[in-house]
This record gives structure tokens, sequence and C-alpha cells, in this order.
């Protein structure tokens, strides 16, 4: 087994990546993307922490948050997002042997990954990153015409010009 470690860092901005187990073909989270959306307002008004950007594609999401201060504890807002998602969907999904015995779902894969934002231009590499993610996918050909993205709420900030990623730039160095 991997001697993985995580970065934890009281009051720190982080990017992540959260997949759903089974990816192939599987739109549930955009299909459910207002059970998302609650589950995601409920579990930050009770463990708080600030949205910079948050993109949902069909099976997985990309977003950068950040903790308050003294607090580095996102592995419990994840757990809870993670629970409450799948807790509000009928049991459809196949499950493992061993996610039966743990009574666990067969919704997300059970880890996450994580990155520690370290300045000004990790900050803002992961911030166009979380945007041209559908794009990236072939979801959309330009930015803004993907639906399940903060990237409408800063073009209105005036962070992002509307056009920004229009369709004609090139994607390199990302894989999820």
């Amino acid at each position: 087994m991997p001697d993985y470690r995580r970065a934890w860092h009281p009051g720190g901005t982080y990017f992540f990546t959260v997949n759903l187990l089974q990816r192939q073909g599987n739109d549930l989270l955009v299909r459910h993307i207002d059970t998302l959306r609650r589950v995601v307002a409920s579990v930050k008004s009770r463990h708080p922490f600030r949205i910079h950007a948050w993109a949902v594609l069909p099976e997985h999401l990309h977003c950068i948050i950040e903790l308050p201060p003294g607090d580095a504890d996102f592995a419990t807002r994840w757990r809870l997002i993670k629970m409450g998602f799948s807790k509000s969907l009928p049991i459809t999904e196949r499950r493992s042997q061993v996610r039966q015995n743990r009574g666990e779902r067969g919704v997300w894969q059970r880890r996450f990954w994580e990155h520690l934002i370290r300045d000004e231009a990790d900050y803002r590499a992961h911030m166009d990153y979380v945007h041209i993610n559908p794009v990236k996918h072939g979801l959309v050909s330009r930015v803004c015409d993907w639906p399940y993205s903060t990237f409408h709420r800063l073009v209105e900030h005036g962070q992002y010009p509307h056009d920004w990623a229009g369709g004609e730039e090139l994607v390199l160095g990302y894989e999820d």
C-alpha cells in the first residue's frame, strides 16, 4: 500500500478532484445536480468553507475551496458531501461484497485527490483548470456553455471575460 500523506494546512486553499466509482458512461452528478447543490450547501452551513471555483462534470468534479483559519478538516467535509449525496439516491448501483459488508454505497471512489494551493500562480492555474475542464472532456466547445460551473458567477464579478476559452485554445498538460 502506498505511503500517501495529505497536506493538512489550517485555513488552506485546496484544489480537489472527486470521482464517481463508475466513471464510464455515468452522468449521475449532472442528472442529480440539484441534490448535489443542496448537500454541498448543507455541509457548508455546518462546516464552513469558501468556494472559489467548482465545476461538476457527469462523473467527477473539480473545485477550489478555502477553509476557515485554524481549520484543516477537509476530509470531514468530503465525507459528509459524499455520504449525503449517496443517501439521497435510491440504491441501484452494483456494490462489491466488501462495500456491502461495510455498509457502503457504490457511488463514489473512496478517496479524493487534493492539492494545497501554494501561491497566486498556482491558484490561477487551478482556477483555469477547473473551468476549462468541460471543454477538455469534449462536453462543450466553449467554457461559457457549461452550466454546472462557477464560471458564470466569476464572469458576473469581472474575474473572467464571458468569451474566455471560447474553443480555439489548446488544452494541454492536464489529465484527470
